[in-house]
């Protein structure tokens, strides 16, 4: 099972359920803990390979991985948590994970909160993980790893979220990381079905104005989804819960509370 850190609130029932992106874990919510521990109960989880979730022989993180058998990892913790439904917010490849969660089982998704969210890899992204299958054998990882983290984070004051998941990455093993980049050969299909089906799920997406790389498809899914709303953070790179933690903090916060609200005022009707 993931590794995990549970924090219970004395009144609330909610619950919310915090997803970090690829070569990251659940210590990049440090700057979101305080904040949303006074409203929700909290559940951080490391991703396979990640954090303190470290794959053994016997384990089944030896198995091939894939979106499906990562987000079921996910849904592994929750039940054992005895978590009916939760808020789930992601950041970068962790949105993949929340939207494919809330694909096959809906039922268990209140709210879905995509930070730096990908949902298409323009010509640019797709170069880059091409280049990335070529030389992920022969490259030490830590390289490709700090060379795509500039490329997708290369502002000044992106240097924060660059350093942080640089350093993250550093944990990882050379084999973990390449389990990770494979998942790339199935990531176009999954995104372009994605795109076309709006999940009728709440949903906020929360955006760097600088995130230029997935930004742009962001617009077009908000404006298209029914249930899809989209905060842009100005002056903010990919990894907007890093740069711009207070705005994030709030305009999650405040989202939450609304949806908490207006569930409760129709459950009265």
């Amino acid at each position: 099972m993931l590794h995990y850190s549970k924090y219970n609130h004395p009144q609330s029932k909610e619950w919310v359920t915090f997803v970090h992106g690829a070569g990251g874990s659940s210590t990049i919510w440090y700057k979101q803990l305080r904040d949303f521990k006074k409203h929700f109960n909290i559940l951080l989880l490391d991703l396979r390979g990640h954090g303190n979730s470290k794959p053994n022989i016997k384990d089944a993180f030896n198995d091939k991985y894939t979106f499906d058998s990562i987000t079921d990892d996910i849904i592994e913790v929750i039940d054992h948590e005895k978590i009916g439904k939760s808020h789930f917010v992601g950041i970068s490849l962790g949105t993949i994970l929340i939207r494919n969660l809330a694909e096959k089982y809906p039922e268990r998704v209140s709210s879905m909160i995509m930070g730096g969210a990908i949902m298409k890899l323009n010509f640019r992204s797709q170069v880059l993980m091409r280049l990335g299958i070529i030389f992920k054998s022969i490259v030490p990882y830590l390289w490709l790893y700090k060379f795509f983290a500039f490329i997708i984070m290369p502002k000044k004051n992106h240097k924060e979220s660059r350093l942080l998941f640089v350093r993250e990455a550093k944990k990882l093993y050379q084999k973990e990381f390449i389990r990770w980049f494979k998942l790339t050969s199935e990531i176009n299909p999954l995104l372009r079905f994605f795109r076309m089906v709006d999940i009728k799920i709440p949903t906020l997406y929360v955006m760097g104005q600088e995130d230029y790389l997935f930004l742009p498809t962001i617009r077009k899914i908000a404006n298209a989804h029914k249930t899809s709303d989209l905060f842009v953070v100005p002056d903010c790179g990919h990894v907007v819960n890093v740069e711009q933690p207070m705005v994030f903090n709030r305009e999650v916060i405040q989202y939450l509370n609304t949806l908490k609200k207006k569930n409760g005022s129709n459950k009265m009707r």
